[in-house]
């Protein structure tokens, strides 16, 4: 069977702690699963640290990575979707994609899973979620805080795919997850609903940042204005005015907890500067960990990590 990962709910808590494990070890012990084989890089949407940590985790395994823009494919306006996964199977061990909407993922997976082609999908970044960051982080946790069941993370800003991935993971280990965000960009009652079946952890949603980040351990958020939401700019500052983590946010928080944000960031406005360039601040090391993170789960998927529950 072959295994894709476009979400993170599609790993069960053993198989994310083994990815981690493995995140953690000497590249050279994951061995060279893509010797001589190539790696389809498909960017619908640009990105700094996805490219850089995709390539080079891709070299370390011993493949051959080709970077696409999304132009170069034109999913739907030059070919379907359909029609360039099953000709990029032909050339490629493993295919990945930085895609806005989560149904072109989807719709990848059920062409090449219909052909029995074996060729495993891997989403860095849809409008849905975002698994290779939340692997990264959730790395870079457990290096700042040791066993993370039982521990607290606070995510303050727009309830969108990072979120709602770091969420995820969260709940799969164990933690408590505590979101402060503004109505309107919030996780509704079903999502919620959904949240709550997940793993063994708890999840609670509030409007006040300072009430979710009262003793959490990770202190998380993002910036208000995605890729693609330039046109809304001024109305989501408006929206998020209040939410920025700051000193008296992070005062609320653990004294020893750790800030994080995935990048990029824009000081004075999501956070201050004081706060992701203070003593707290894991950012650059949770961006290192992108590499990290990518090489372990693109191992695992091409079958070279153990898929078995940890004890």
């Amino acid at each position: 069977m072959t295994r894709h990962l476009l979400d993170v709910t599609d790993l069960t808590p053993g198989e994310i702690a083994n990815i981690l494990d493995a995140a953690e070890g000497a590249p050279d012990l994951l061995g060279q699963p893509l010797a001589g084989l190539g790696a389809s890089l498909i960017f619908e949407k640009p990105s700094n640290r996805t490219r850089h940590s995709m390539e080079m985790a891709v070299v370390q395994l011993g493949g051959h990575p080709i970077y696409t823009r999304g132009e170069e494919v034109g999913f739907d306006t030059r070919e379907p979707v359909e029609d360039v996964v099953r000709i990029m199977a032909g050339y490629h061990a493993v295919i990945a994609a930085r895609v806005f909407e989560h149904s072109t993922l989807t719709r990848a997976v059920a062409a090449l899973d219909a052909d029995d082609a074996h060729v495993p999908v891997v989403n860095m970044l849809s409008d849905w979620s975002h698994p290779l960051q939340a692997l990264a982080d959730a790395l870079t946790m457990r290096q700042r805080l040791g066993v993370l069941s039982g521990r607290t993370v606070a995510y303050v800003g727009d309830y969108a795919n990072v979120a709602r991935s770091l969420t995820e993971i969260s709940l799969l280990l164990g933690m408590r997850v505590q979101l402060a965000c503004p109505r309107g960009f919030d996780a509704d009652d079903a999502e919620l609903e959904r949240l709550a079946m997940i793993g063994t952890g708890d999840v609670e949603q509030t409007a006040r940042p300072v009430e979710a980040v009262d003793g959490a351990d990770a202190v998380h958020t993002d910036t208000w204005v995605s890729m693609g939401q330039e046109h809304e700019k001024a109305a989501r500052r408006q929206a998020f005015e209040g939410y920025m983590v700051d000193a008296t946010v992070m005062d609320a928080a653990a004294d020893e907890a750790v800030f994080m944000h995935c990048l990029p960031a824009y000081r004075g406005i999501e956070v201050s500067a004081d706060v992701i360039d203070g003593p707290q601040s894991a950012v650059f090391q949770q961006g290192h960990n992108r590499m990290h993170a990518a090489r372990a789960a693109l191992a695992f998927v091409l079958n070279d990590v153990s898929n078995g529950e940890s004890e």
